[in-house]
């Protein structure tokens, strides 16, 4: 069997920066197994299959570990995979998924996502996370996500988070941000439970932070950065219960699985 493989770079201006996907087209669903074990054997944070369904598609995505309900950068390059490779005629993909039906349109600004916004609560216990990370104080909420709030992108920057620690936290992963010089707010996101300790740019903890700054910041459409050494970057723009994601795709390779 040969399945058509795809490798872009999501949140990205330029190939070797945002956060790299792999997208896998399929005809028919193979077995779960063999999905993990290509997402596994590709060793990204993510890869995508999509298989026709109709007028739209059904979209899962993997860690090298585990299946998650949902991810924004393997989103964005399935739709550029669809458009660009594809051949895709329209201007907005319909894919069902765990997290429910997903729109991603073509704008002028690049691939917008429509996905469901989810608000933060306090976080009763935040003495463990905060010294998971390395930090003396910080405002501590969780939806799926901790997401661990500080004054300064400097410290964000400066991260060493104790890996052990924060899988042993509840939740998927823990994204530290604060407000940023360049960007509305800037971000890094820690996933050990789920096989990835750090994403460079995880669109799904958006749906999180994009709620949680548009707050502090008394605004609903934000820029946004991510990521340590490899970075990427995105606009959120908040429409109550929905949050718009959009970002850019440059293409990486592409290749043949053989199984």
């Amino acid at each position: 069997m040969k399945l058509d493989l795809y490798q872009v770079d999501a949140f990205a201006r330029r190939p070797f920066e945002g956060n790299p996907a792999a997208v896998c087209p399929l005809t028919e669903w193979l077995d779960d197994a063999t999905l993990q074990a290509i997402a596994a054997e590709n060793n990204l944070s993510e890869t995508a299959f999509f298989v026709r369904e109709g007028a739209g598609y059904r979209l899962r995505w993997f860690t090298p570990t585990v299946e998650v309900d949902l991810c924004g950068h393997a989103t964005l390059a399935s739709a550029w995979v669809i458009f660009h490779e594809l051949g895709e005629a329209g201007e907005t993909l319909c894919f069902a998924t765990r997290s429910g039906e997903l729109l991603v349109s073509r704008t002028e600004e690049g691939l917008a996502m429509d996905f469901p916004a989810r608000r933060p609560e306090p976080m009763a216990d935040p003495e463990a996370v905060l010294a998971a990370l390395g930090l003396a104080q910080g405002d501590v909420v969780m939806t799926d996500d901790i997401l661990v709030a500080v004054e300064h992108e400097d410290i964000v920057a400066a991260l060493a988070p104790d890996m052990a620690k924060l899988a042993a936290l509840p939740g998927r992963g823990v994204v530290v941000s604060a407000p940023g010089r360049e960007f509305d707010f800037v971000s890094r996101w820690f996933g050990p439970k789920v096989g990835v300790e750090e994403d460079p740019v995880t669109g799904s903890a958006h749906t999180t932070l994009a709620p949680y700054w548009a707050g502090r910041l008394g605004k609903t459409k934000m820029t946004a950065r991510q990521g340590g050494t490899r970075q990427g970057q995105l606009t959120c723009d908040c429409q109550g219960d929905r949050v718009i994601l959009t970002g850019q795709v440059a293409p990486y390779l592409r290749g043949t699985i053989r199984l």
